[in-house]
């Protein structure tokens, strides 16, 4: 679990984060949503530890990041597991080299342990025929899988995904978010992802998060998204026909 408590975090003249409290739970995928500009990469930074409030507390599993010493802060981040936008790859390393990098830099395992692992998390994201391949021989489906294997090649505690449909074709997405919802489930990660795909909102969002102008503007899940008067919140979601049409479903099927 992660509990962030009244964070703020500023950049010169600009207060970007103004005081947002919530908690990430184990086993959920947990998703920050909101405009661009509203502070959701910034948060996600100050959750990775990349940035670091002026104000609050951010707690991992009760233990505060403030109060830990810089080995303590290290052994965290290697707890932690992270799929980027882009993907991030080598492009002079193969998929199997890719997947094993972080096993080869902080840990000390057998060359014969590091195989297992990486062949185990190749065949939990389905990729058991690509370990030879380069990134730019693999589609972007692919390329993603092989993020997602890195990511979780270590057995993190929390997994961190920023737009990880981000490029995607709408098919390829849903694969992608089923994926990242059933290793979470799985592996009981706390897993937070930054997003602005409302079929991720729609699929996974277990728990949403919604920011505004740096604020925690609403929060909860992908069913109560559907229906809740927040003008901010409905304004965001149903910018399309398709979502207002979806809203309409959920708001006859209650009455």
């Amino acid at each position: 679990m992660i509990e962030v408590e009244n964070i703020h975090k500023s950049f010169g003249d600009a207060h970007v984060l103004k005081g947002i409290s919530t908690t990430f739970s184990k086993g959920k995928t947990n998703l920050i949503i909101g405009q661009s500009g509203s502070g959701k990469t910034v948060f996600l930074k100050c959750l990775l530890g990349l940035f670091t409030p002026e104000e609050g507390v951010i707690r991992y599993d009760g233990k505060d990041y403030s109060k830990l010493s810089p080995e303590e802060r290290r052994n965290l981040r290697q707890e932690m597991g992270m799929v980027f936008q882009g993907s991030a790859l080598f492009d002079s390393m193969t998929v199997e080299g890719n997947v094993r990098f972080p096993l080869e830099m902080f840990t000390k395992q057998a060359k014969s342990e590091m195989q297992d692992r990486v062949d185990f998390v190749l065949k939990r994201v389905n990729l058991v025929d690509a370990h030879d391949r380069f990134p730019a021989e693999i589609s972007g489906g692919m390329q993603k899988r092989v993020a997602i294997a890195r990511a979780i090649v270590m057995n993190p505690k929390y997994l961190f995904c920023d737009e990880p449909n981000s490029g995607l074709d709408p098919k390829t997405a849903i694969l992608i978010d089923n994926l990242i919802h059933e290793i979470t489930e799985e592996y009981d990660i706390t897993t937070v992802i930054n997003t602005h795909d409302m079929n991720s909102v729609m699929e996974i969002g277990k728990k949403i998060i919604f920011l505004k102008d740096g604020l925690k503007a609403w929060e909860g899940t992908n069913k109560e998204i559907f229906r809740t008067d927040n003008e901010a919140v409905t304004n965001f979601v149903y910018s399309s026909d398709l979502f207002k049409k979806v809203r309409q479903m959920y708001i006859e099927e209650r009455n």
